[in-house]
């Protein structure tokens, strides 16, 4: 059977995701070939200032099916650069797009990229940017590690708006696609908590979204035979006895799982997006301009989310 190359989109071009890229080819030999969307002449002048030295092969869309491909170069299919970033990033993302639907592959990888230039107000983020894009509204973002993976029920979301977020039926999909993911890409259903949204599950309001949405919600999914339990005080869901029972948590909004989570796996991590007609995933990190040029940014999750759709 073929092996399907991976998609990387390049991303915001003041970023860390050429260093981290070139660190990555430098220690790994990854069997699926890379495909890299972006600007040559953005690819070139990284690599002189970080001195990797790899032939670089130039890709033409349209005859992508004619190439024997592998990572003895750096495939690349070039985007020229336009004086709004934004546009540029646009175009990668659509040749990108264009190749998934011709279903060349199903394989992609954003590169880190500041959604305060490039999106549009209506987006929350690049994985609700992309879901748009293939018509997808039932999504979900799993931060996922071998050992434990977490997911926000509301995103990038304010949080004074994450009350009026949640309900009954947002629990319900997300966590189907969790377990259906688990099932069919780890091999295993997963044991699944799911923090409330109160300090303690507690309030002090007539209206307790932990008892009126989320143990409703629960209760339900338990007669569909998932292994969910919940909902736990978030302040102690994440202590090392409670944590190591569950595969997943769920949160009910980003900071209230992701900051645990990037204390205790830091750079070992990736985002995944569940619920798209193919594999999407991100480094879990930030284009992080302020380190550009110093040659210190770690590569881990890029390598990670490489490694991890090298298996598939």
């Amino acid at each position: 059977m073929k092996i399907k190359p991976i998609l990387i989109v390049a991303g915001d071009l003041k970023s860390i995701f050429f260093e981290i890229f070139f660190k990555s080819l430098k220690k790994n030999n990854f069997k699926s070939p890379i495909i890299v969307i972006g600007s040559v002449n953005a690819l070139q002048l990284f690599q002189k200032k970080n001195r990797f030295r790899k032939k670089v092969k130039l890709l033409d869309e349209s005859l992508l099916h004619s190439y024997k491909l592998d990572n003895n170069s750096i495939n690349i299919i070039n985007v020229k650069l336009t004086k709004d970033e934004k546009h540029y990033i646009k175009n990668c993302f659509n040749v990108a797009f264009n190749i998934l639907n011709s279903g060349f592959t199903n394989k992609l990888i954003n590169a880190p990229i500041n959604k305060s230039k490039f999106l549009d107000k209506k987006f929350l983020g690049i994985t609700e940017y992309i879901s748009n894009k293939f018509k997808r509204k039932n999504i979900a973002m799993l931060i996922y590690n071998k050992n434990l993976s977490v997911c926000p029920l509301t995103t990038h979301l304010p949080l004074k708006m994450v009350n009026k977020g949640i309900n009954k039926q947002l629990i319900i999909k997300k966590t189907l696609l969790i377990n259906d993911f688990y099932k069919k890409n780890i091999g295993y259903k997963p044991n699944i908590a799911v923090t409330g949204l109160n300090p303690h599950c507690e309030s002090i309001l007539k209206f307790n979204e932990d008892e009126k949405i989320i143990k409703p919600a629960i209760k339900f999914l338990n007669k569909k035979n998932l292994k969910i339990f919940g909902p736990f005080s978030a302040d102690t869901i994440f202590l090392k006895q409670n944590r190591k029972k569950y595969d997943v948590i769920i949160g009910m909004y980003h900071d209230q799982v992701l900051a645990p989570f990037k204390s205790l796996y830091e750079y070992d991590a990736i985002n995944l997006t569940l619920g798209l007609p193919f594999f999407r995933i991100s480094p879990d990190h930030g284009p992080n301009k302020e380190m550009l040029g110093k040659n210190l940014s770690n590569p881990l999750s890029l390598t990670q989310s490489i490694k991890f759709l090298d298996k598939k």
